[in-house]
């Protein structure tokens, strides 16, 4: 076998290449959810907004228009100029604490340093000085 067939030529370079970037793009990672407000104006000039979950600026748009479109009490999207407006935010989460469990957690000792600080930080919000 000659030397100079394992070295790489531009075609193989360029195979190569391609199939990295088809890897990269084969299996796209999803993209995270927001809470998305869609606001736009109707001919009338009046101001309608909608609450969607969206993956993506357009998607959120899509789904805002979609849904301000069917509304009873909106009188038409002008199209052109009008402006789509969207406010979007993090899925929020809500926790339920008991205050037994808050207690005693506030109570504890030892634990990584991490979790120490937490607790003196926690305790002088409160008011509750060592």
């Amino acid at each position: 076998m000659d030397h100079d067939s394992k070295m790489p030529t531009p075609r193989n370079v360029l195979f190569s290449l391609a199939n990295k970037r088809r890897k990269c793009y084969s299996a796209p990672m999803p993209m995270p959810v927001r809470s998305c407000r869609v606001t736009i104006r109707d001919m009338e000039g009046v101001e309608h907004a909608v609450q969607v979950t969206a993956g993506t600026l357009y998607e959120a748009v899509a789904l805002g228009l979609a849904s301000i479109r069917t509304d009873e009490w909106v009188e038409g999207i002008p199209e052109g100029l009008n402006v789509v407006k969207v406010a979007a935010s993090n899925i929020p989460v809500e926790h339920s604490v008991p205050i037994k469990d808050f207690n005693a957690w506030l109570k504890k000792n030892g634990g990584s340093p991490r979790e120490m600080a937490g607790r003196q930080k926690i305790k002088a919000i409160l008011g509750l000085f060592p």
